[in-house]
């Protein structure tokens, strides 16, 4: 082989390696979530019965950056004076698998339940002020004119779509 057939696919596998890692990369980081088993082995094998497998997930938060405070010509005072503070987590999971005996036999089914982690988007609670004077007047020699003061609050957000699946099946 050339040493430039070699110089070409020795760079075409390193380009594939590192997508593949990448992309394993990524979807781990885009989960968002450390998963959480209970060891419940050991009660099976002391109280040999069948017990539930139990299984969570704990969503990690992610705080965003605020928006800041936008400039509004005639108002002193920015229209956000302390902006809403994004974090997307999500809402936890779980998994439940539990055996359920037959009625007619020696073999065992199972009810499963699962509740995957759902995304979630909230936006802190934010604050916006008005000054009681305007911007300068140039009618009143650039005095500016008396006004009341404002003040108000930007209201949380919370928003996520959670599922869950519950069904019966065959078999542990």
């Amino acid at each position: 082989m050339k040493s430039t057939t070699r110089g070409t696919l020795a760079a075409v596998l390193t380009c594939v390696a590192a997508a593949a890692g990448a992309a394993s990369a990524t979807s781990a980081a885009a989960v968002g979530t450390v998963p959480v088993p209970v060891p419940l082995d050991g009660v099976e094998k002391s109280l040999n019965v069948e017990l539930p497998k139990i299984g969570g997930e704990i969503p990690l938060p992610m705080p965003g950056a605020p928006e800041g405070p936008r400039y509004v010509e005639g108002r002193l005072i920015p229209d956000r004076v302390i902006p809403q503070l994004p974090v997307s987590a999500g809402l936890p999971g779980l998994g439940l698998r539990a055996p359920l005996p037959e009625v007619l036999g020696d073999g065992f089914n199972h009810v499963g339940l699962d509740a995957p982690a759902s995304d979630l988007r909230t936006l802190s609670p934010g604050l916006t002020l008005d000054a009681p004077l305007t911007a300068p007047n140039p009618d009143r020699f650039g005095l500016p004119d008396l006004q009341l003061p404002q003040a108000g609050v930007l209201t949380p957000v919370l928003q996520t779509v959670p599922g869950a699946n519950l069904g019966l099946g065959q078999g542990l």
